[in-house]
Order: C-alpha cells, then structure tokens, then sequence
C-alpha cells in the first residue's frame, strides 16, 4: 500500500535493528484519513471472505480494528483484554503471548460470551513481528471452534519470523507495508 509505504518513509523512526516508532500516525496520535485507506485497502484483500467478527488485542489494534470494521457492513469488533478488569466475565478463552516490544509474556481472554462457534473471524493488527500476538489470537479461535478466515496486517516486520507461524497455520495473512530490515536507520521494504 503506496499511501502507507510513503506514511513510514516520512514519519516513521527506526530506533534500532528492531524497531520502528510510528506512534505520531498509527498507536498512540491516529490519523484516522489514513486508517481510513487501510480500512478499504483490507476490504479489498479480504473480499471474497465471509465475515462476521473482527478480532484484535488491545490496546493499538483496536482503532485500527473499528475503523476497518465500517468496510465490513459493521460487523463487531472484538478485543482480546490483556488486563481483565473486575467487571470481566471468568468464562473465557485465554492464551499466553509474548510481547515483542515489552519483552514480557501475558494472557489474553475472550468472554465465551462474545466469540462462538458461528463466528467467521477476521483478525487485524497494527504490527506483525514474531507472530506472537496473532498466533494467540488464533488460538482463542481455535478454542472457541470458530473460523479465522484470514489475518490483516497494517505493518509486518518480514525480517522477525511471524509470516512463517502464520502461514503454517493455514490462514490467508495479508500484510499492507512489509518491512524487509532496517539499514542505516531506514526502512527497506520488501520487494
């Protein structure tokens, strides 16, 4: 996705060989004109998919999650809470993922309530690094017997391993910018 592509080259800042701080347009200020393209950019790629749940995990992806959503007739948008509140329901599917970022391993859940069988679930994410993330969600899917038709991405760091978990799970991954490692402090997308 050119628009995004040219959106990292101008604001993105690479911190280290890992690393890519796109907090002023993607996960912390929103350009929602922005998440607005990548909305009809995943619509188009996962077109000819039957949807009707949109999975993320907090906190990033969901704007980005309710955003695409409006591309999809609406459909829910569900997040796996890494922090369950007092208010959480205890009947939920749960799985460990390490985050990448923070360094650190954490449990994600999902009310049965809100994900079932019926679900044909689309999982979106602002990054896709080692996989970690969406390799949970998937198996809160799994858990639940539901379908994950296919993983949307908006940024995937090629260079960490995730696309591999990902393909062996056997699920349509479509990633919108693919980062094939980091250069002198610059991006070098994948060709």
């Amino acid at each position: 996705m050119k628009l995004l592509k040219d959106r990292i080259l101008k604001d993105g800042k690479v911190i280290n060989d890992s690393i890519l701080k796109v907090d002023n347009f993607i996960n912390h200020q929103l350009d929602i004109s922005l998440f607005n393209e990548i909305g009809k950019e995943l619509k188009k790629r996962f077109n000819d998919k039957t949807i009707n749940k949109i999975l993320t995990v907090e906190t990033s992806g969901i704007a980005i999650a309710s955003i695409v959503s409006q591309y999809f007739d609406n459909v829910p948008v569900l997040f796996a809470k890494k922090h369950a509140g007092s208010n959480m329901d205890t009947n939920v599917f749960e799985s460990t993922v390490h985050s990448f970022t923070k360094n650190t391993d954490y449990k994600i859940k999902v009310s049965k309530e809100y994900l079932t069988s019926k679900d044909k679930v689309l999982i979106i994410d602002d990054f896709l690094a080692s996989g970690s993330a969406v390799i949970g969600l998937l198996d809160l899917v799994k858990q639940a017997n539901a379908e994950a038709v296919g993983v949307g991405i908006v940024i995937e760091k090629y260079f960490q391993g995730g696309r591999k978990l990902i393909e062996n799970q056997n699920v349509k991954l479509e990633s919108l910018a693919v980062i094939e490692g980091f250069k002198n402090g610059e991006v070098i997308f994948k060709k």
